[in-house]
């Protein structure tokens, strides 16, 4: 077996060493229950602060708006259900997209089993919304707008400056799943107009099992877990210490190192897209071409089926996915493709390939000529492309 070449990066990140050698004395040493008086628990707290407030500069916050959760899931619940509980006496409506994460979209399927009203935007054939249909979605009855930073599945990056300013003008808060988006491209919460944001500490070579949620100061919401009293009385249980320190480490490398790395993975990821495009017949770049995460590259290739191609690039050591993790047991195909146009037959080819900033170009060698040679015997395999040849020739 030849050596690992791990593309799946949108889906989780390994914990970087650093991360690590940081997370351990807090198991072993430092291992106080911060909400005790006594000074190992004060070790604790103080290890919390000091995650809290690196977290906090890399989007501009103030460290007391930060609140931990147990992931980008629980964030963007907590988000959604909890404004909507809040702000439900002045209206029932929630504006989103139809691209979200399936944490997004089935809060809100929930939600509307509570009453509420969701509109679902439409995004353009790159996966992005048109700000003209935000303007009109809204209704004196709109007490959220939730858009995500990025696409998990495609990396298309949406304006967020313009939907906050959009929702400032309107006075309505503005929530951003930010989980893939946090620590690859620069977010500031005051310049964007964000009042609520969620990450996930998995994304960025952090730890699993930890994630925040930003809530700007003056944001009425409510808390999704009751207990004690934690997060300033708004998040109950008992800090994920570890976690939370690992957190800090990762998320203050990504800051610091945000624009050399990702510049040497947009090199790499557009090389890759070239590739594709020049060696891979009928083949389709899904997302904004540009206006990207400088880790995706996601296609669709015509007349093969993506859970095959998959299953053969694993038994050449390659990890990839053909859309969000959360999905990956789904015979369905993506609704991010589906929402940008493709028809079901070319949505169920798809790929996803998301590097780091360990992905070399000799990788990106080994991976496209795997592909090429996957997905030529696929098509030999399907009287699909034996008809479509026929009939070009």
């Amino acid at each position: 077996m030849g050596k690992l070449i791990y593309m799946d990066n949108a889906a989780t990140t390994k914990t970087s060493p650093q991360v690590v050698e940081a997370m351990l004395p807090y198991f072993t040493e430092n291992y106080g229950n911060p909400s005790s008086v006594y000074e190992l628990a004060g070790i604790s707290k103080k290890a919390i602060n000091e995650g809290r407030q690196k977290i906090a500069d890399v989007i501009g916050a103030n460290a007391n708006e930060i609140y931990f959760t147990a992931g980008g899931s629980e964030a963007d619940n907590w988000a959604l259900k909890e404004t909507y509980e809040a702000y439900r006496s002045k209206g029932n409506h929630i504006i989103t997209t139809k691209i979200e994460h399936h944490a997004i979209l089935h809060t809100c399927d929930w939600l509307e089993k509570q009453g509420a009203k969701i509109t679902y935007l439409d995004v353009d054939e790159n996966g992005i919304i048109k700000l003209e249909d935000l303007e009109k979605a809204i209704t004196p009855e709109t007490i959220l707008i939730s858009v995500m930073a990025a696409n998990n599945e495609i990396g298309s990056i949406q304006p967020l400056k313009e939907i906050g300013m959009i929702a400032k003008e309107h006075g309505i808060p503005f929530h951003t799943d930010a989980v893939q988006a946090f620590g690859q491209i620069p977010i500031n919460v005051d310049e964007c107009h964000i009042d609520m944001l969620s990450s996930s500490g998995h994304k960025i070579n952090g730890p699993k099992g930890i994630g925040f949620l930003y809530i700007r100061k003056g944001i009425k919401i409510r808390s999704l877990i009751h207990g004690g009293a934690q997060e300033r009385k708004r998040r109950a249980g008992t800090e994920n210490v570890p976690g939370i320190v690992g957190y800090g480490v990762a998320a203050k490398y990504a800051a610091d190192t945000m624009e050399k790395r990702t510049a040497a993975e947009i090199e790499v990821r557009d090389y890759m897209i070239g590739k594709i495009k020049k060696e891979i017949p009928y083949c389709r770049l899904n997302g904004h071409p540009s206006r990207r995460l400088p880790n995706n590259v996601n296609f669709s290739f015509r007349f093969v089926e993506g859970e095959s191609l998959l299953i053969m690039l694993d038994m050449e050591n390659i990890c990839a996915s053909s859309g969000s993790a959360c999905t990956s047991g789904s015979l369905d195909p993506s609704h991010v493709l589906l929402a940008i146009g493709l028809p079901h037959e070319i949505a169920h080819g798809s790929l996803r390939l998301t590097i780091s900033e360990e992905t070399t170009k000799e990788d990106v060698d080994f991976v496209v000529e795997t592909i090429k040679k996957i997905v030529t015997k696929l098509r030999e395999m399907s009287p699909l492309y034996e008809d479509f040849i026929k009939k070009h020739k």
